[in-house]
């Protein structure tokens, strides 16, 4: 086929709001899940350890731990099932893939180091300068 059809194709199935986040980052996904002939939404919180593909490929997976057990998603991120991705928090880490957090048990498991935020530089007024008091014509030496 065309590669140019397939673009148009692809274009047409592309999600409108992907969401800023990024690895590391604290996620809330909101699915529709359907149950008979009733749809809802459920929510799955967790970290980000991964992105990969591109295009309409792309996938993000979500670690949380549930009940002392590591559980793992990997959601498409343009999808139709996901109704929205909400950021908890920003998370700073140096690293493309977070495999190590599945080794690690308790609360280390799910601590990303929080990203700092630059808070806007303080413009310090200059200090008041004292005025001179006024001197008397009087009170001058002659």
């Amino acid at each position: 086929m065309n590669q140019a059809l397939l673009d148009k194709i692809e274009t047409e199935q592309y999600r409108k709001e992907t969401g800023t986040f990024g690895v590391g980052d604290s996620v809330r996904v909101h699915t529709k899940v359907v149950e008979g002939d009733k749809e809802r939404i459920q929510i799955f919180s967790g970290v980000v350890i991964g992105r990969r593909g591109h295009g309409l490929n792309c996938t993000f997976t979500v670690r949380r731990i549930s009940y002392g057990e590591g559980v793992e998603r990997i959601f498409p991120l343009h999808s139709p099932r996901i109704d929205k991705v909400e950021v908890e928090r920003k998370g700073s880490v140096r690293r493309a893939k977070l495999t190590y957090l599945r080794q690690r048990i308790g609360k280390g498991a799910t601590l990303v180091k929080e990203k700092e935020g630059r808070a806007p530089a303080k413009t310090h007024a200059a200090a008041p300068v004292p005025e001179a008091a006024p001197v008397a014509d009087d009170a001058a030496p002659k």
